[in-house]
């Protein structure tokens, strides 16, 4: 990974880009892929909508008298803006997630322009405005990074890693990047999303990756040799009550030695199996499973209050009821404590296909948490789901927008194309029905953010498929007007983005789909088994195998946990997956080094994981290719700009590449 370079390096680069022919412009793009938070807001009059622009790194300003929107404006801001708020009718912020910074706008002018650019912590996320006379601007940011006021202290336990910035938006500070009135630290790792209560003294902060208490065990352990602990040696059979079966596949052949997967247990506060054995020796520390936190945005310096555990395992966007208080966080929910992928037809094991995580909205009342399935209608024993299924389904909810009586809740299903309506009463009661009925589908795909405009029986709808804004009325509940953006994406990347995420197309059930765990084409944070008792052992035509200590070369179906991979910068890289297995060497005249045909692989796992009737096509699964080669990862946040090396980092790169670390190899080999 490269460093990031000056921000002056950056603002001439796009200035350059700007000036390019389109053709240009697509041959040179970069595609991070990075999930945008909160891509609409409507001036407090309720005269401008503003959009996020992530692509062409813009703020996109359009009025809308009388609910019909007609764009007015365009202005640069930094790299891959994800959220912008309106501070007043004549300011707005945008949350640049690549640059590390806020630019700040002024829409009054003649053009709109920055006029102040604050920099923050690493990968700036969500922006709320909130405190006295809403005067303070709250930020999420991860602790880490060049401009990050805040050490990030990495290796010290019992130190949170999620940062919520806060700034006196009337004077962001004298420095040249502005400088914070607090850095509230919340203990958890990269926080996402904010939300306010309807005064503006209480601010929400939630944790992206939050997880779901689960740990993986190694192949061998030590026990301390209580007479009710389990075996600790997971070694194979011979092991009476290790691994519960299977331990081969269904030609008979003997699996691996492999780990195993446990989840705490909160009834019995035990770390436990999927046959419900009690683990707990064996997991050394236990971390709390805290989710989102409350911040006192009215104190003299902002602090946290109180924290609210057990909210779900991807947390993706807040909003606060504003009669009741309510808190409703949309989030999915992880299945990983189950093993396998497939049927599940040998030895009647266990599967989570079409079952990896469910899409919730989980609704905080004072300090109770109550977890809301919005999918509960689909029997998951039922593969493929029945005909009707999917089009009750809601896929990855993300932002959402409370009516203004708080009765009602709209969510942006990014992975269904919708915007499911909820009364707040019966999500809160969990009486309400799936219904297709209290659905709105929208044009273009992938909805990321909404606002209403109720002024206008208005609500309006960013859907990142292909960069446009959709105009749905209130009353009829449904979409009048669908308005693109200026999109500098190459056409094959945009044609092959609903690959990812569309769980109507590629599931049976309409919830799962590849981006259930590859967030935002990255990863869940968890690890899952994901072995196939079904399938058989696979070749291994990889020039670099490990043959000795009696280890097999080839792959064999079961693999044992292993933790989600990002899916970018797979360009250049060949086979795929944990093993390599994912490799077009096994093609007649196919190389191991074929990342395309590797990727391509990958075509069952349509059925065998994410539970769709069939694979997809061959040209389907073509242009799903191009543009999954195409994501890439974003810049080293922690290397210096010089490129050069801190002591303990040039440690771990002669450590890296240098002695042998294991039986064979350094960490390199």
């Amino acid at each position: 990974m490269t460093s990031r370079r000056p921000r002056l390096f950056f603002l001439t680069l796009a200035l350059l880009l700007a000036a390019w022919p389109l053709a240009a412009r697509a041959q040179s793009f970069v595609n991070f892929e990075t999930g945008q938070v909160r891509p609409l807001a409507l001036s407090p009059d309720g005269t401008r909508l503003f959009a996020i622009n992530t692509p062409d790194n813009r703020l996109e300003i359009f009025d809308v008298n009388a609910g019909s929107p007609s764009h007015v404006a365009s202005v640069e801001v930094g790299l891959d803006p994800i959220a912008v708020a309106a501070r007043n009718d004549g300011e707005v912020w945008v949350v640049n997630h690549l640059s590390d910074t806020i630019s700040i706008v002024d829409v009054d002018a003649t053009p709109p322009h920055v006029i102040r650019t604050v920099t923050t912590c690493d990968e700036p996320r969500d922006i709320v405005f909130a405190g006295p006379g809403n005067g303070r601007a709250f930020v999420t940011t991860a602790r880490r990074g060049q401009d990050c006021p805040v050490t990030s202290d990495l290796t010290t336990e019992g130190l949170g890693r999620a940062l919520v910035q806060v700034w006196n938006a009337a004077d962001v500070g004298a420095t040249s990047g502005g400088t914070p009135i607090a850095n509230v630290i919340l203990f958890g790792d990269t926080p996402r999303a904010l939300a306010r209560s309807a005064d503006g003294s209480t601010v929400y902060a939630a944790v992206f990756h939050s997880g779901n208490q689960t740990t993986s065990l190694g192949e061998f352990l030590v026990c301390d040799g209580g007479a009710t602990a389990p075996p600790c040696n997971l070694s194979g059979a011979a092991v009476p009550g290790g691994l519960s079966a299977p331990n081969t596949n269904f030609e008979g052949k003997p699996g691996p030695e492999v780990g195993l997967i446990v989840k705490f247990n909160q009834a019995t506060s035990k770390w436990e199996d999927e046959l419900g054995r009690d683990w707990s020796s064996a997991v050394r520390f236990s971390l709390p499973d805290l989710d989102v936190f409350a911040i006192d945005a009215a104190a003299a310096l902002p602090v946290e209050t109180a924290s609210f555990p057990h909210v779900g395992t991807i947390l993706f966007n807040m909003v606060v009821n504003p009669v009741s208080g309510r808190v409703y966080v949309s989030n999915t929910d992880a299945n990983n404590e189950v093993r396998f992928e497939g049927e599940g037809l040998a030895f009647g094991s266990t599967t989570v296909q079409g079952h990896l995580h469910e899409a919730r909205i989980s609704v905080i009342d004072g300090g109770v948490v109550s977890p809301r399935h919005l999918n509960k209608h689909i029997d998951y024993e039922v593969r493929p789901a029945d005909p009707g299924v999917k089009e009750a389904s809601l896929a990855t909810p993300v932002e959402m927008a409370v009516t203004a009586d708080g009765a009602t809740l709209y969510v942006a299903a990014f992975g269904s194309s919708k915007i499911g309506k909820l009364s707040t009463a019966d999500l809160e009661s969990d009486s309400f029905v799936p219904d297709a009925d209290d659905q709105i589908h929208v044009t273009g795909g992938g909805p990321t953010g909404i606002v209403l405009d109720e002024a206008n029986d208005r609500m309006y709808a960013f859907t990142r498929f292909d960069n446009s804004i959709s105009v749905i009325d209130l009353t009829t509940e449904s979409e009048v007007a669908h308005l693109p953006v200026y999109d500098p994406e190459p056409a094959d990347l945009s044609a092959g983005r609903r690959f990812l995420y569309d769980a109507d197309f590629t599931s049976s059930n309409g919830e799962a789909s590849c981006s259930s765990c590859h967030i935002f084409g990255d990863f869940d944070s968890l690890a899952w088994d994901l072995g196939n008792p079904d399938d058989v052992v696979l070749n291994n035509p990889l020039p670099f195998r490990i043959t000795a200590l009696g280890i097999s070369k080839n792959f064999h179906p079961l693999k044992g946990p292993m933790t989600t991979q990002s899916l970018r910068g797979m360009a250049n890289h060949g086979s795929m997956h944990w093993r390599g297995d994912r490799t077009g060497g096994n093609d007649p005249g196919g190389s191991s080094f074929d990342e395309d045909a590797a990727f391509k692989k990958f075509n069952p796992a349509f059925v065998g994981l994410v539970g769709r009737e069939e694979e997809i096509s061959a040209a389907d699964m073509q242009a799903f290719t191009d543009f999954i080669l195409s994501v890439t990862y974003p810049p080293n946040p922690i290397r210096k700009l010089d490129n050069t090396l801190t002591t303990q980092e040039q440690e771990g790169r002669d450590l890296y590449f240098g002695r042998i670390t294991d039986v064979l190899f350094n960490c390199n080999g």
